[in-house]
């Protein structure tokens, strides 16, 4: 059996923890609001993080994709299981186009369809 094929369900568990990071911050921060670095703001901006459901959902699923990238390193050697992880960008991508209304040009589409081949070369090596 390829390798890809017997650890494609934890590669996979980690790209879409990952994507769901990604979306749920975006979401949680578009209502928090813009975040400077002011040292008077800290807790004040720590606070509105904490409260934030998406936010928190966020980190949660980054936990859960740092777990699960821990075993996945554990069974597979990083310089053919990390070029993979970047399927999370594809998705990310959409997702971002699909919720917020992100621009997905075609430049972007060219880009996306560059890391898909790059996926498909690595997952053959």
């Amino acid at each position: 059996m390829h390798k890809l094929a017997y650890h494609f369900p934890l590669i996979f568990s980690c790209i879409v923890s990952n994507t769901l990071a990604q979306i749920s911050l975006k979401a949680g921060l578009r209502d928090v609001g813009y975040i400077d670095f002011n040292v008077f703001r800290l807790i004040d901006t720590c606070f509105r993080l904490s409260k934030n459901l998406y936010v928190l959902f966020g980190f949660i699923c980054y936990v859960l994709s740092l777990v699960l990238w821990v075993v996945c390193l554990s069974r597979l050697e990083v310089s053919y299981a990390y070029p993979l992880t970047s399927l999370g960008y594809v998705a990310t991508a959409f997702m971002g186009f699909m919720l917020f209304q992100e621009n997905l040009s075609l430049v972007r589409l060219f880009g996306i369809a560059i890391i898909m081949a790059g996926v498909y070369v690595v997952s053959r090596s």
